[in-house]
């Protein structure tokens, strides 16, 4: 048994077991181990500390996001209504101006037609009074010709005015 070489290298362990012990070696090993749990321990507590905290801040931005959106449906739909209205808006404005437009220009065809029918009177009256002037002046002569001559033209000129 002792010509083996794991027989040695048993004895050698556990000699080297009660160095270990005799130092004090275990004690230091288990503390070690101790501290790191300990690590682990408080990582996973700031761990799961950071994962409800960004749970919170999503669950705030998805509130905030919800709240974006709705505004921005709100502004969507009041723009949406401002431009029906401006539209409306801007549709009378255009029938009123063609109406008003519509009115002046029929105002001044009216205009126009009764200046024209002056016109054409007056120039009707003065050809009329040329016409009488020159049949009475070659048909009557004297004193009495120019009295009713006068008279005529002044009678023809009232009328047709």
């Amino acid at each position: 048994m002792f010509y083996e070489p794991e027989t040695w290298v048993a004895i050698a362990f556990v000699i080297l077991m009660i160095v270990f012990a005799y130092l004090g070696v275990h004690k230091t090993v288990l503390k070690a181990l101790d501290h790191r749990a300990e690590r682990i321990r408080a990582e996973l507590d700031d761990a799961r500390r950071l994962k409800e905290e960004a749970a919170k801040l999503l669950a705030e931005y998805k509130t905030k996001r919800a709240s974006a959106e709705r505004e921005a449906e709100e502004i969507i739909s009041n723009a949406k209504a401002d431009a029906e209205r401006i539209a409306v808006e801007a549709k009378a404005k255009m029938e009123d101006f063609v109406a008003r437009r519509t009115k002046t220009a029929e105002s001044k065809i009216a205009l126009a037609e009764a200046q024209a029918i002056a016109d054409v009177r007056s120039a009707a009256a003065n050809a009329a009074v040329a016409a009488a002037s020159t049949i009475l002046s070659q048909s009557v002569k004297g004193t009495v010709a120019d009295d009713l001559l006068a008279k005529g033209i002044a009678e023809v000129r009232a009328k047709l005015n």
